[in-house]
């Protein structure tokens, strides 16, 4: 006796899973059931699992009956026609819509010449296998699926046009590419997303050779003139808001210029951007840390009578100034009001990001690679027609990641841009022959490799490079946003350590492994500084091993808080270790400092 689920849910058991499964899909094709229920049966287990629930990712097939497909050529044309629709289509069950657990008991074709007695359904289109990211890339079938999943991850990180209005929006952050274009070769997936609307890359002019070895480890050789002509540009904007807010009291945040009489006042060159309303105003040129909204607030804790007494003014500078290592023009400026009549100001500041060493490019197979060098376009290898590529990709990177849809693109590519003409690239419907013929009659080799010449040297490259055009997706890891250093700076209170992270002026840490690396260098000393930057001076009774106290009533003397001494020794700690000691006092341990 098997079981029986619905929903997860043990309803009851029979001796024939099999059939009542058939009955069921014969049913629900019938439309005597509901067409979102599904049935599973599992033959290992003797379950039979019926799923009515939301949340189930269903998807459409086309049913098979007896080695041949329902949908037939006639009804195909009877939808064109405007005869039948979709929902006809599936309430007669000619195409189901089928969820994970009931694919795993299905056989599924590709294509109508797949199909035999053996198949259950047939897939409307093979590209329906794939979501939305996969389904863009170009030759997905021509590549292994790891490099399948990080192009799809990477056309989710590329610089474009991310909406039409983006002018008219105040996103905290967001990367437009100055320059974008619609791929030479592309899916049909790109049409029906609208992709045509908002692309994300470039067709640039791809070489595969290595170059004095600066493409190493996947890094790319870049033409200094096709960035000078725009190549990867884009505008980062950043959008900074300040709210006046009011406080118990009658008190309230005013946006103004700050005087020099209030708590934290920076500096004048600080605020010499501001107008007299205390508003930066559009198109402004600013610097990092430039005080773009000036704004004073009310001191948190003191009462008035304090402030009076002790000569303070009762203000405070809490202006919004452009964030450490960025700087830019400004946008635009928004003034409005939230619901409680608060007043807010938005200010949105653009800066332009040129391509640099240490920018992230990617092309749509998961090849993704920094700049590492910019080449005078002098320098750079050309073809007998005199055509210099915009980037030189290193040829290592293909075959251990076996990339071959990237070859195709570059070849397809080519031949696009000869012919005027965009190339079909979805999964499972190329044809590389074609695309090789259509190459040869424009006048080229088949496989898409020409003769170069060095462009230092002037002599002819001795074997044919590969070089055809690639879409390249510039990527919104910058090295301008993650470029960080110090020297000293801001500590944590607890610690005592230099703070974490680069928003917060933060150092960087060694570990033990950086430690040996230093060592291994022979640049021990470098450690001294490295591990030291919480080093402080701790007075310690000899005799007890403790840390002294510093005695008011004594007059200021340092003694033993166990014993009274008041010998007390200096000792070099590093205060982490000294919070170690307090922590293990207040768990009742002794712990104690044998000092020499």
């Amino acid at each position: 006796m098997g079981d029986i689920y619905i929903n997860s849910v043990l309803v009851g058991s029979n001796d024939d899973l099999k059939k009542i499964r058939d009955e069921l899909i014969s049913k629900r094709r019938k439309g005597k059931i509901d067409i979102n229920t599904n049935v599973a049966y599992y033959e290992d287990r003797d379950e039979l699992h019926i799923n009515t629930s939301a949340g189930r990712v269903r998807r459409p097939l086309i049913v098979v009956e007896n080695g041949k497909p329902l949908l037939t050529k006639e009804i195909v044309e009877e939808i064109e026609k405007g005869n039948m629709t979709w929902k006809d289509v599936v309430n007669k069950g000619i195409i189901e819509f089928v969820d994970a657990e009931e694919e795993e008991n299905c056989y599924v074709a590709m294509n109508e010449e797949e199909v035999t007695e053996e198949h259950t359904h047939m897939e409307l289109d093979p590209l329906f296998i794939l979501g939305v990211d996969a389904s863009l890339l170009p030759f997905p079938e021509k590549n292994r699926g790891d490099r399948l999943n990080y192009g799809s991850r990477m056309i989710v990180q590329a610089t474009g046009i991310y909406l039409q209005n983006y002018h008219t929006r105040d996103d905290t952050t967001s990367q437009i590419l100055a320059y974008p274009e619609i791929p030479i070769v592309k899916s049909q997936t790109s049409d029906l997303v609208g992709l045509e609307s908002h692309p994300g890359g470039q067709n640039l002019v791809v070489a595969l050779i290595p170059y004095r070895g600066y493409n190493i480890e996947d890094a790319l050789i870049v033409n200094k003139a096709s960035i000078e002509r725009g190549l990867g540009r884009s505008y980062f904007m950043r959008t900074y808001v300040a709210e006046a807010r009011k406080y118990w009291g009658g008190q309230e945040d005013e946006i103004t210029i700050p005087d020099s009489s209030v708590r934290g006042y920076k500096s004048e060159e600080k605020y010499r951007h501001l107008s007299e309303e205390g508003i930066v105003n559009v198109e402004t040129e600013l610097d990092t840390e430039d005080v773009l909204i000036g704004r004073t607030s009310p001191l948190r804790f003191l009462g008035v009578q304090k402030e009076v007494r002790m000569g303070l003014s009762n203000r405070r500078d809490n202006s919004v100034s452009v964030k450490k290592g960025e700087e830019g023009v400004v946008e635009k400026v928004i003034i409005t009001e939230d619901e409680n009549g608060n007043k807010i100001v938005k200010v949105t500041v653009r800066e332009h990001k040129i391509p640099e060493i240490g920018d992230k490019f990617a092309s749509r197979h998961g090849q993704k690679g920094v700049i590492g060098l910019i080449v005078s376009e002098k320098d750079m290898p050309f073809t007998r027609e005199g055509i210099t590529p915009d980037i030189i990709m290193n040829p290592h990177a293909i075959p251990s990641r076996m990339t071959v849809g990237q070859l195709l693109e570059l070849v397809a590519g080519k031949t696009g841009a000869l012919l005027g003409k965009y190339i079909d690239g979805s999964a499972f419907a190329s044809d590389e022959q074609k695309i090789r013929a259509l190459l040869e009659s424009a006048g080229f080799r088949n496989d898409g490799k020409e003769i170069l010449y060095d462009g230092v040297t002037g002599e002819r490259l001795e074997v044919e490079i590969l070089i055809g055009i690639g879409y390249y997706q510039r990527l919104y890891h910058m090295v301008s946003h993650k470029m960080h250093a110090r020297s000293r700076g801001s500590v944590a209170l607890l610690t005592k350590q230099p703070t974490e992270g680069r928003s917060k002026g933060g150092g960087l840490r060694l570990g033990e492994m950086e430690k040996d690396c230093l060592i291994a260098h022979g640049a021990a000393l470098t450690l001294k500084e490295r591990f030291g930057s919480d080093m402080s001076k701790i007075s310690i009774c000899p005799k007890c091993g403790v840390v002294a106290e510093k005695r008011i009533d004594k007059g200021n003397k340092l003694m033993c808080p166990l014993c009274g001494n008041t010998d007390i020794k200096e000792v070099e700690l590093s205060y982490a270790f000294k919070l170690l000691l307090d922590e293990m006092k207040s768990m009742l341990m002794y712990p104690k400092i044998v000092v020499e």
